[in-house]
């Protein structure tokens, strides 16, 4: 199953469009390309696997598998990416600017409401992360 993240990159932050299976989910942020750095940094563009992930912070979450080198690459709820994110990738309802946005929370619920039923079946969920075209 198919899970795309288009995003633009700004010098403040990263904002994306989320989609599944061709049909548009949310809005993200992340933090500003830094060449892959860790904690200051979004993860390259590429192909990985998205798995369901427990934490006494986040609670049931999304993790990004096979980073290279990074670990612990989330998804969970944030409206500031250079205030709340480490390279993680927020889910937002709106945007608000670069690297910012709105009702990450709702995003964020929406996100799983979606992906984890499929992923408590089995089935594998991809995610495409590559750079938007509009």
């Amino acid at each position: 199953m198919k899970l795309v993240l288009e995003r633009q990159y700004h010098v403040s932050g990263t904002n994306g469009t989320l989609s599944f299976e061709g049909k548009k989910i949310c809005r993200t942020i992340e933090l500003a390309w830094k060449n892959n750095q860790r904690r200051i940094s979004c993860i390259p563009e590429g192909l990985y696997r998205v798995k369901k992930r427990f934490s006494p912070k986040f609670k049931w979450h999304l993790e990004v598998l096979n980073v290279k080198n990074r670990d612990l690459i989330l998804f969970h709820p944030a409206n500031n990416a250079l205030k709340e994110l480490n390279g993680c990738i927020a889910p937002v309802s709106e945007l608000t600017g670069e690297g910012k946005g709105i009702l990450s929370r709702i995003a964020f619920d929406r996100l799983k409401n979606i992906l984890f039923p499929y992923l408590e079946k089995g089935f594998v969920i991809n995610l495409t992360i590559k750079k938007s075209t509009t």
